[in-house]
């Protein structure tokens, strides 16, 4: 979902570890649903993609779920 919303904007992984001061590798973990990023991170990808309360939930779930 993060790697959806990503692509309609037109941003590339490295730009979005750019603008998250993250190196490349955290980015994809993120933007694969490997890793639940910290709460400043998850704060600002959730501004900067514009993500809905429903969408928040969702990433969180398959996250959670992924590791349960």
């Amino acid at each position: 979902m993060i790697k959806e919303k990503r692509k309609d904007l037109g941003y590339t992984q490295q730009q979005m570890a750019d603008i998250l001061k993250i190196s490349l590798r955290q980015y994809v973990r993120i933007d694969t649903e490997e890793d639940l990023p910290r709460k400043d991170l998850l704060h600002e990808l959730i501004n900067f993609l514009k993500l809905t309360d429903s969408e928040i939930g969702e990433y969180i779930r398959s996250i959670t779920h992924k590791s349960a």
